[in-house]
């Protein structure tokens, strides 16, 4: 057996709190994005990353269309882009 380290209750509330927090945060952010857009993120955070040939096939959503959501979410700080052209992928930050 292993031996286990045990966190002091206040650290263990601390945690639970801070992670609480942030489920909210999440909660709110996602109720005001559009619905294609949190189908975008919620790939994203399934499959660790995304293309938009995936999100084409998956939606069946044009280019274009898809093209502004990702450009929208780049901006908005919750995709981070990498690599170019047919090679370009999406993640979480």
């Amino acid at each position: 057996m292993f031996p286990v380290k045990l966190l002091p209750m206040s650290s263990v509330h601390t945690q639970k709190r801070s992670l609480a927090a942030k489920v909210e945060r999440e909660k709110l952010v996602m109720a005001v994005l559009p619905e294609l857009a949190v189908q975008i993120i919620d790939h994203a955070r399934q499959h660790g990353r995304i293309t938009m040939g995936d999100m084409i096939k998956l939606t069946g959503a044009s280019r274009n269309t898809l093209k502004e959501y990702f450009r929208r979410l780049l901006e908005q700080g919750h995709l981070v882009k990498h690599g170019t052209g047919k090679g370009t992928w999406y993640a979480l930050p």
